[in-house]
This record gives structure tokens, C-alpha cells and sequence, in this order.
């Protein structure tokens, strides 16, 4: 069965991507095609702002790009070197909250100690930060795309907790999208199963989605990555068949399986469907898994 993916590789990770892996190992070829591309800015500003600790409360990271961001600030080893040695210790003393496993890997690849990765989303975030902040300090610091969304940033707001928001990246859509899309579907067909991983692959790609499969849109199962993905999706009259809350991390009751609750979500829903198409007559319609 096919399954188009529409999300980006993993940088600098070698062999077949995760997901398409976990969805072979269930007999799925799943085929990957990247949306997005991003642009850094306000470097200058981000890196003044990096070594200064002592005007913030602590930091806080959203998505593994405001982290690319601040490495792109420390290339120079004269930098590095400062921040290896004085910087990163100053920023230690304070509170460094990110969402995700894969944002807080990359937050300890420059030493810093993060709290908060076993949110999967910036409203569960704001919510561990709210519980643990004196308001009387600081703003903590936000290096944050240009499409964020405003949840955690009123959440704190609305809480009294003071932060101070810098646009290191802007989210645009990639260059080949179209294209590579027009590919797929001329050489595969319309896939049984798509996947959105974010809130932009909906807004970069439906349109071409819709297009090109025409008539044959009603027959694709759509699987969204994270609850806000899925909000962006019902609002353009797609149906949700499965949401996996988080993109990465074991899911609950799997024991040493290293698979996420996202290849495992799309796997269940692909089943499902299958189950649903050739025992249709039998079963009543079950095609909605949803995993926390």
C-alpha cells in the first residue's frame, strides 16, 4: 500500500528515514517528499542577544530550526569557544524549556540543559513554565519562526510571565513541491494514505493534492502530526482518519520499541484502513485511531 509523507528528512542522520523504515517493516512503501524550506535571519541580533544571559530569565525553544539558528551563531571557533567555555554555563543557571525529544537533543548538542521534552506541544510547554516561573524575574528569551503560533507566547502573557520573542527563521515553501508532487502522482498514483506534518504542508500542498487526485480525494485516508496539524486540516473539510499527539518518542506500553507515536499511528491507520475496505460489509466503520 502507498503512503506519501509530506515532511522533511532528518538532517544530518544517514540511512532510510524513520518513518519510511517503520512503514516497510508493516509491508508500506511510503515515499517522502519535503514542503518546506527555511530562511535565517536577525543572526546579528540572536547572537548579541546569546551573550547576554544576564538579561533573561532562560530560554525557550519551540522547533529544532531556532536551534540550527543559535548554532549557526557559534560556528566561528573564536565564538564557540566563549560560549563552550563561559556562556553556556551562565545559561545553565536559568531555566532552558524546549517541546520535543528532537529539539532537546539538539539543545544539548550546545551544552545547554533542557527541560520540558516530553511536551509535544507549546501549550503543554506553557503550562510546565507557568507552573514553575517567579514573574518577578527576567523575560525569558523566544528565538522563534516567522509563522509561530501564538500559544504559548499568551499563555505566558496572560500569566504574568515576561518573554521577549526574536524571528530567526521564515518558513517558506520549497522550491520543488509542485513538481515533485505532479512526479509522484504521475508515477505512483493517488496514494491510499497521506500524511500532513505540519500546519504549512497543509497550507503548501492541499491545493496541489486536490488537483491531482480529482475524484479519487474521497478515497485517501489523511493522518495528521500533532493536534494543531489537525485542526489546520478539519478547517479545510479534509477528514482526520488518525493523529499521532506526538512526532517522536516510545509510545506508552510499547517496552523497548524504539518506534514513535507517529510511525505507529500511521501504520494503525493504514491497517485499519485496509480492514475497513475488505471487511467493510462485515464491521461498521472504525477508520479514527487516535494515540496520546
Amino acid at each position: 500500500m502507498h503512503v506519501l509523507l509530506l515532511k522533511e528528512p532528518r538532517d544530518g542522520e544517514s540511512g532510510p528515514d524513520p518513518y519510511i523504515k517503520e512503514l516497510a517493516s508493516y509491508g508500506h512503501k511510503a515515499t517522502l517528499i519535503p514542503v518546506l524550506t527555511f530562511k535565517f535571519v536577525s543572526l546579528n541580533t540572536l547572537s548579541d542577544t546569546l551573550f547576554r544571559p544576564e538579561k533573561y530569565g532562560g530560554l525557550v525553544f519551540t522547533s529544532p530550526r531556532a536551534v540550527d539558528a543559535v548554532k549557526m551563531c557559534l560556528e566561528d571557533e573564536k565564538i564557540r569557544k566563549e560560549w563552550d567555555n563561559i556562556v553556556k554555563d551562565k545559561w545553565n543557571t536559568k531555566s532552558v524549556y524546549v517541546v520535543g525529544k528532537t529539539t532537546a537533543a539538539l539543545v544539548r548538542n550546545l551544552g545547554l540543559n533542557p527541560l520540558g521534552e516530553d511536551t509535544g506541544t507549546a501549550e503543554v510547554l506553557s503550562r510546565v513554565i507557568i507552573e514553575r516561573r517567579d514573574t518577578n524575574i527576567p523575560p525569558l528569551f523566544f528565538p522563534c519562526g516567522s509563522i509561530k503560533r501564538e500559544v504559548l507566547p499568551t499563555a505566558l502573557r496572560d500569566n504574568g510571565v515576561p518573554l521577549e520573542t526574536l524571528t530567526v527563521y521564515q518558513t517558506v515553501e520549497h522550491p520543488d513541491l509542485e513538481k515533485n508532487l505532479k512526479n509522484y502522482f504521475t508515477e505512483q498514483g493517488t496514494p491510499a494514505s497521506i500524511a500532513f506534518f505540519s500546519p504549512s504542508g497543509v497550507k503548501f500542498c492541499l491545493e496541489v493534492v486536490q488537483r491531482l487526485s480529482g475524484q479519487q480525494l474521497s478515497q485517501i485516508k489523511f493522518g495528521a502530526i500533532g493536534p494543531t496539524t489537525e485542526t489546520t486540516m478539519a478547517a479545510e473539510g479534509l477528514r482526520v482518519s488518525c493523529v499521532a499527539e506526538k512526532p517522536t518518542g516510545r509510545t506508552p506500553g510499547c517496552g523497548d520499541s524504539q518506534s514513535s507515536t507517529v510511525t505507529i499511528a500511521l501504520s494503525l491507520y493504514i491497517l485499519y484502513f485496509y480492514i475497513y475496505c475488505h471487511l467493510s460489509h462485515f464491521l461498521p466503520d472504525f477508520c479514527v485511531c487516535q494515540l496520546s
